[in-house]
C-alpha cells in the first residue's frame, strides 16, 4: 500500500512539473488525476491534513486555465505568456 502512495506521489508531481515546464495541459491532467488516490486516502483524517484534498482542485483549476488559454488563438507559447496572462 505505501509502495502504492509513493509511486502515485512520484507521478503526480512528476507530471505537474512537466506540463508546467512545457504547458501541457495532458500532463497537468495526469497529475490531477494521479494525485486522487492520496486526496481520498487524507480525506480521512480529522486534522489538517484533510485539506489535501484541495490539491487536485488547484490543478484541474490550473488545467482548464491552459487549457482555456492555448485554444483561444494558440496566444501562450511559453510560460513567460502564460503568466502574463492569469
Amino acid at each position: 500500500m505505501e509502495f502504492l502512495f509513493y509511486v502515485s506521489l512520484f507521478i503526480s508531481v512528476a507530471a505537474f512539473m512537466v506540463g508546467i515546464a512545457k504547458l501541457s495541459w495532458i500532463y497537468l491532467l495526469i497529475s490531477g488525476l494521479a494525485f486522487l488516490p492520496m486526496t481520498y486516502y487524507f480525506s480521512g483524517a480529522n486534522n489538517a491534513w484533510q485539506y489535501a484534498g484541495f490539491i487536485p482542485l488547484f490543478i484541474l483549476l490550473l488545467l482548464s486555465l491552459l487549457f482555456a488559454l492555448i485554444k483561444k488563438n494558440n496566444e501562450v507559447k511559453n510560460l513567460n505568456d502564460f503568466l502574463k496572462r492569469i
